[in-house]
């Protein structure tokens, strides 16, 4: 089942520019390993080395963080959009 996994800027250039790319999966996880196999170089960006969400990054499935649905078990439907937000920090 198809659906849209949007990237913020900064971690588009490790999938070749691109800030839209189409998944498939059941859930938020089948659709993230199935696009940190596509791209490589974006894989330590969004998933940790255990294979959870990486701690600076946040998901939204359809505008609800997915931490309130099961993280990455949340099940997907085609057309859902997952949203990858990078944190952001300062002082």
């Amino acid at each position: 089942m198809p659906i849209t996994f949007h990237l913020p800027a900064v971690l588009a250039r490790l999938s070749d520019g691109q800030r839209k790319i189409t998944a498939d999966g059941a859930t938020v996880g089948d659709a993230v390993s199935e696009v940190s196999s596509r791209f490589p170089a974006l894989r330590p960006r969004l998933i940790d080395d255990a294979g959870n969400p990486y701690p600076f990054i946040t998901y939204y499935l359809n505008d609800e963080d997915i931490r309130l649905h099961g993280g990455f078990d949340a099940a997907v439907r085609d057309g859902d959009d997952v949203i990858v937000i990078p944190a952001v920090a300062g002082g």
